[in-house]
């Protein structure tokens, strides 16, 4: 089985690095009954920074604005979704590679049940490319 692959559009937020602040944030986005298709988190100097891919963009923009939530301006990234296998994410970036785009960032996991997922960023400039390159819907 061929990986889905779907471009999606992310945001972020930074928040302080202590305990808790990432449980706070999903707390909320789960009582406002937003679905996220994935999400990061990770230090950024002395704060720290939470990538969300939400489901529905507008909807959680919308409902992050209403909550005082300072987002990023909406990006571009892709989520991919397959069957797990020996180097499925090596034969995914190498289609990248291979035309000569570059990865900003790339996070994959294993799902269990013989399935595995990945988040990865391409400069906006390159944007198009990939998905063209990934065959993204």
């Amino acid at each position: 089985m061929a990986e889905t692959i779907k471009r999606v559009d992310y945001f972020y937020i930074e928040t302080p690095n202590k305990p808790g602040e990432a449980a706070r944030t999903l707390t909320a986005i789960k009582e406002a009954g937003h679905n996220l298709l994935a999400f990061s988190g990770f230090p950024k100097g002395r704060r720290a920074q939470m990538d969300f891919i939400p489901a529905d963009s507008a909807a959680f923009a919308k409902c992050a604005k209403k909550a005082g939530c300072t987002l990023s301006k909406k990006k571009s990234g892709f989520l991919i979704q397959g069957e797990d296998r020996i180097g499925a994410v090596a034969d995914v970036l190498s289609k990248l590679a291979d035309a000569k785009i570059n990865v900003t960032a790339i996070t994959a996991v294993s799902a269990g049940g013989n399935r595995y997922g990945a988040i990865l960023w391409v400069k906006a400039p390159d944007l198009r490319r990939a998905a063209k390159v990934l065959g993204a819907a």
